[in-house]
């Protein structure tokens, strides 16, 4: 009974809602709509089956007319050869078994297999069959795949029945790895079934979920190529690995507790235990107030148990992390619900198969203070690994902490531990315990962050569950490496029409950092079959990125990138903005090297791939000392306190917070200008007004000032109060500039006059979103340009991008802004491929 082909009901048994399944007398099952049937077959009727499973009855003459001497299964009266090649996420995702079900659903003969170019499928059969198949592959492909592009090659006509996925094909990889996935809902409910052979099991997968980018060697993405070829299939996972109705067909990671990667538990005296003693120890230690360095997807976690004060303290005091908030992990959303808010769009994103940590609005709970301090907002996280669904306990286990503290393994501002003997040595005065397994880590890779902001999210670090899916770009690019910035680092790769993003490195600072970049960079190359003819690097001569791509670069030429450029770039190639087009960008980010050798952050830009031009800027200020006036924000206070002619009270709290003798180095510096750099930074501003109105003085990590004063800001709410106007001042030539000189002045006279912290944080967003409306304004008359894109580390902040988006948007303005990488450096690698390739 193949579609259009003649074939003997042989029985009839129950199929899905309003279908029959039809029993032939070989034994194929075909599937009928009832809907679309006139009168029910019965046992020994002659049937004709087309498209959209209509069924007619027909007599044995028809039949026989129909058959036209072939045999009753055989082929039909025409056949046809077509090849498909389908390009985009399409390796490891299900995509081959996909496509083998599906010929078998259509009575197609044929093949599939992983290429250079994609997956492949040669399919044979009566042409309306052929024909939906196409359409099947475009439009009903796995929900974890991520179809480009379909097109259709007509072969000749081979013959054969059976259909077959072939060996993968070698050649230049040029496909799609896909990002590691959370464990499905199928999964889970095997792992709590006490019934089923894989209770229990810590890494059980399928082929819609589990590791993939972080076992991954090479493409094509096949077992020999990842970090399983190390454990032969047991009979069991292999019959299940070679049936195409199983959920486990051709699943690269399948394993069992008879054939898959073992855990184990290791003290510091060396003590080891194996299984199920080694989870019972962990959850046993986690709930008596331990910290266990947890082996997951891509690295080590370190966990603790997060409503504990005392354990906390002890993480954080150990891991040098300063106030930095840690992430939670949730045991389920419904513990989630009761420590944040958390809106319909948000729990999507916290549940669906990415599984980031998300910042949601915190509720008071019994999580630890410690935890995020001085913070309204929590990032939040489910389970996303069955060792992760194992720690919190299944029924019947002892009870345990409802939430954990999961922070990257490591201290703070070094790269991700994901070596086993690595993270024994490097977390052995982090960690009480590790709780580890012998499946290698290919590929380092912390947790995603991300947001939801305006009706969109808004990533904030890109990495485990979204590295290394690619950006398509609007124009063809020539094979480059860029290697990004110094803080927040990811390198990315571009040929053709893609780009694509490694997963977070981290900050370069150290000879560690540099040599993840480089392992990055490599493995990027390989997984994606670049061969980079260009190296792309930020302008600045200072950064650590940038002398790694000299030293890197070969015979290649290096290709420089302004900070700023790269910002706006990146948020045009996200959009797919076409090559001809500009747009007015604002870049308000903390340190870019600008081409007048001023430290810029605080810029209007007139700009598309090929160029920019500088149209706006915040007034400059002196920058005193560099970086340690972004340690200590009282530094930057004081500057703008000088431009803007308010004296240096002492009861002022960046005053009273500067001690005196460096008050009076300052003093002279902003007299002569000694050891000061002119600087247009926001990011500065914020820090600035923050410690003016007594957030902080010193920062204990990046942008922690600013992050403060935002939450202020949206717990306080709109102020009604009319907000702060900055100056628009316009030369006679040169770019306009924007004097915080007002802004400052009215922030310390309410300061001085009683006004609540949080109103003067409310007012100031306010002034900023009102200055960005403006200038829009100003330079749309000039241009004639709609278009506004947002970018940089200063439009992480939810308030300010939210309020911003709206007030452009009611004004008219095309509204561009980043959501498939962050806004900060750690998306710059995009936009310098993009700009760089001119």
């Amino acid at each position: 009974m193949c579609l259009g082909i003649p074939g003997r009901v042989r029985e009839i048994l129950p199929g899905d809602a309003g279908q029959l399944a039809l029993v032939d007398v070989a034994g194929a099952v075909r599937r009928v709509n009832l809907g679309m049937l006139e009168t029910p077959p019965e046992p020994g009727d002659w049937v004709l089956i087309h498209l959209g499973f209509a069924m007619e009855i027909i007599d044995a003459a028809q039949a026989a007319r129909a058959m036209s001497g072939l045999e009753l299964m055989g082929s039909g009266p025409r056949r046809i050869r077509r090849r498909y090649t389908v390009a985009g996420l399409v390796q490891g995702v299900g995509f081959r078994p996909f496509a083998y079900v599906t010929a078998a659903e259509l009575g197609l003969a044929g093949s599939v297999g992983n290429t250079a170019e994609g997956v492949v499928a040669e399919v044979e059969g009566p042409p309306e069959a052929v024909e939906e198949y196409g359409h099947r592959l475009r439009d009903g492909a796995p929900p974890l795949a991520v179809v480009n592009d379909v097109t259709a090659t007509e072969l000749p006509a081979t013959g054969g029945t059976g259909f077959s996925i072939v060996a993968s094909g070698g050649g230049q990889t040029r496909t799609l790895a896909s990002p590691d996935v959370a464990t499905c809902d199928d999964c889970l409910r095997e792992l709590r079934d006490p019934a089923d052979r894989r209770y229990r099991h810590p890494f059980i997968t399928c082929t819609n979920c589990g590791p993939r980018f972080t076992i991954i060697d090479a493409l094509p993405y096949d077992r020999a190529a990842t970090s399983m070829a190390g454990f032969p299939m047991c009979a069991r996972c292999r019959t299940e690995y070679e049936d195409p109705a199983d959920r486990r067909f051709h699943a690269q990671p399948i394993a069992c507790p008879d054939c898959g990667p073992r855990l184990e538990l290791v003290l510091p005296d060396g003590t080891v235990s194996d299984g199920e003693d080694a989870l019972r120890q962990a959850r046993h230690l986690l709930a008596t107030g331990r910290i266990v360095a947890v082996k997951g997807l891509g690295g080590y976690h370190l966990a603790c148990d997060a409503r504990d004060e005392t354990a906390v303290g002890t993480l954080r005091e150990r891991k040098r992390r300063g106030g930095k908030p840690f992430a939670v992990m949730a045991a389920d959303l419904d513990t989630a619900r009761a420590l944040a808010e958390i809106s319909d769009d948000e729990e999507r994103l916290l549940t669906g198969a990415r599984r980031p940590v998300v910042l949601l609005t915190r509720k008071p709970s019994t999580i630890a203070g410690a935890v995020a301090p001085d913070h309204t907002d929590l990032g939040l996280m489910l389970p996303y690994t069955p060792l992760h669904v194992l720690l919190f306990g299944l029924p019947g286990d002892p009870p345990g902490p409802g939430a954990l503290v999961m922070t990257s393994g490591n201290l703070a501002g070094e790269p991700i531990a994901a070596d086993d003997d690595d993270a024994l040595r490097r977390l052995a005065p982090l960690a009480d315990a590790w709780l580890r397994h012998d499946r290698a880590v290919r590929v380092p890779c912390d947790d995603s962050v991300s947001r939801h902001v305006a009706g969109a999210e808004l990533p904030l670090r890109r990495s485990r569950g979204y590295a290394p899916l690619p950006v398509t770009v609007p124009f063809d690019l020539v094979p480059a490496l860029a290697v990004g910035a110094d803080l927040k680092n990811t390198c990315a790769v571009g040929a053709g029409r893609y780009a694509w993003s490694s997963q977070h490195i981290g900050d370069l600072g150290d000879l560690a950092g540099l040599d993840a970049l480089t392992t990055a960079g490599r493995h990027l190359e390989r997984l994606t079959g670049v061969r980079p003819e260009l190296v792309i690097a930020d302008l600045h001569p200072g950064y650590h990125s940038t002398a790694w791509a000299r030293a890197h670069a070969g015979d290649r030429p290096v290709r420089l990138v302004q900070h700023h450029h790269a910002h706006i770039a990146a948020v045009l190639a996200e959009h797919r903005i076409p090559v001809d087009e500009q747009v007015i960008g604002f870049a308000f980010d903390g340190t870019g090297y600008g081409t007048d050798g001023a430290v810029w952050g605080g810029e209007v830009l007139i700009a598309g791939y090929k160029s920019f031009r500088r149209v706006a800027h915040l007034g400059y200020v002196p920058l005193p000392g560099g970086d340690a006036s972004v340690r200590r924000p009282y530094r930057m206070a004081l500057s703008h306190l000088r431009a803007a002619g308010v004296p240096w009270w002492p009861g002022l709290p960046p005053v009273a917070a500067c001690p005196h003798a460096e008050r009076d180095l300052l003093d002279r510096q902003f007299t002569t200008g000694f050891g000061c750099v002119p600087t247009s930074s926001m990011g500065r501003l914020f820090d600035a007004v923050a410690s003016l109105i007594g957030v902080r003085q010193i920062a204990g990590y990046e942008a922690e000032a600013a992050m403060i004063l935002e939450g202020m800001a949206a717990r306080h709410g709109p102020e009604p109060h009319p907000a702060y106007v900055f100056e628009v001042c316009v030369p006679h030539d040169g770019p306009v500039h924007a004097d915080a000189g007002p802004v400052i002045r009215a922030a310390a006279a309410d300061l001085r006059a009683g006004a609540a912290p949080a109103a003067i944080a409310a007012r100031f967003h306010a002034a900023v979103t009102a200055l960005i409306v403006t200038l829009a304004e100003r330079f749309r008359e000039q241009t004639g340009l709609d278009a506004v894109a947002l970018g940089g580390g200063v439009f992480q902040n939810a308030l300010l991008l939210a309020e911003s988006e709206s007030e452009l948007a009611s004004r008219g303005f095309r509204v561009l802004r980043p959501h498939l990488l962050p806004p900060n450096d750690g998306g710059i690698a995009l936009g310098q491929l993009v700009a760089g390739a001119f």
